[in-house]
C-alpha cells in the first residue's frame, strides 16, 4: 500500500519525545515519576532517566548532560514554552491534580481552552508542563463549523467536582 492510499483518519506524522535539560536528576525524577507518574524505562547513573507512560520506550528524558547543577533560563529568552501531557480522559487529569496539590506544587494557570482543559505549571527546572485532557471531538466546533477553542479562566478545583 502506498501514503497516498492511507486512510485518512491515520496521522503522517506525530510529536515524539522530549529531552529536557535539567540542574538535578534526583530532584527531576521525584517531580516527573513521584508526581506526575511516569515511570522509568532506562537510567544511565546520574545523568539520565528516559521515562513513560503505559509501556512506550520513553515520552521523557531528563539529562544533566549539558546542564547538571545549572540555572533555568532567563526571563524573556527563547526556547521551550512548555511541554504537554494529554490525559485520555478528565480522570486522569483530576487524579494529577490532586498528586500536585498534596505535594505542593504551584499551578500557574487553570485554563478552559474549548477544545480541552488544561493545568500549567513549572518543573523543578523552571521547565513549563501543561497537563490536559481533550473534550470529546463532537464539541470541538461550533454550529458554523469554527474550532471552538479559546482561552478562559477556570478553577482548578473544578476538577475535583
Amino acid at each position: 500500500m502506498n501514503d497516498d492510499a492511507a486512510p485518512r483518519s491515520v496521522r503522517a506524522a506525530r510529536i515524539g519525545h522530549v529531552n529536557l535539560k535539567v540542574s538535578n536528576l534526583e530532584r527531576s525524577l521525584a517531580f516527573y515519576e513521584g508526581v506526575l507518574g511516569l515511570k522509568v524505562t532506562k537510567r544511565i547513573g546520574d545523568e539520565a532517566a528516559f521515562l513513560a507512560y503505559e509501556g512506550y520506550h520513553h515520552d521523557i528524558c531528563i539529562n544533566t548532560w549539558q546542564s547538571r547543577d545549572g540555572s533555568p533560563p532567563a526571563q524573556n529568552t527563547t526556547g521551550l514554552f512548555h511541554l504537554a501531557i494529554v490525559y485520555a480522559e478528565r480522570s486522569g487529569l483530576r487524579d494529577a491534580f490532586r498528586r500536585l496539590k498534596a505535594a505542593g506544587i504551584a499551578i500557574d494557570a487553570a485554563v478552559a481552552h474549548g477544545v480541552s482543559e488544561s493545568l500549567y505549571l513549572r518543573d523543578p527546572d523552571q521547565n513549563g508542563v501543561e497537563l490536559y485532557w481533550d473534550r470529546p471531538a463532537e464539541l470541538w466546533f461550533d454550529a458554523d463549523g469554527s474550532l471552538n477553542m479559546g482561552h478562559r479562566p477556570m478553577e482548578p478545583e473544578a476538577l475535583l467536582a
